[in-house]
């Protein structure tokens, strides 16, 4: 199963939560049930993390979806390009202000003529991949499939 978090990215991932939070290093350790110097050798890239560390600690930051996609946001738009998914737009919790770690992302975005179902999930995956967060796309536009027209939601 892969990683919900790249955790190749954890230097920059946690310094970005805690930052979002306001939280000091020994703040977030006491919150993940860890020390002070663990956090720090994290955030400094001198000490790797796995998988399941790495989402305990942006659990107790409460790490959001918004943060994610500030950060991420050209890699999100590079792959609606690569699936022909573009006027991507953020839409409720996230859009809001009002996203914590438990929230998904909403998108609503156009798709090119010609693309499909295959198109819609391989973006709604590579986004997660991307952010680490579940993701809702509505489709909107004159080329919206059948199944958008209709008012269904895409959710993978």
């Amino acid at each position: 199963m892969t990683p919900r978090f790249d955790t190749t990215r954890a230097a920059q991932l946690v310094r970005a939560a805690r930052d979002d939070r306001g939280l000091s290093q020994a703040e977030l350790a006491g919150a993940a049930g860890m020390s002070q110097p663990h956090i720090a050798a994290i955030e400094s890239g001198r000490r790797k993390v796995g998988a399941a560390v790495l989402e305990r600690i942006l659990q107790a930051a409460d790490y959001r979806p918004s943060v994610a996609l500030e950060s991420q946001t050209g890699a999100v738009v590079e792959a609606g390009a690569r699936h022909g998914i573009h006027n991507i737009r953020v839409f409720g919790s996230a859009a809001e202000g009002a996203d914590h770690f438990t929230s998904d992302i909403d998108l609503l975005a156009e798709v090119e003529a010609g693309r499909g179902y295959f198109d819609i999930g391989a973006f709604i995956s590579e986004v997660e991949q991307i952010t680490g967060f579940p993701v809702d796309l509505i489709v909107d536009g004159p080329r919206a499939p059948e199944f958008v027209r209709r008012g269904e939601l895409v959710a993978l």
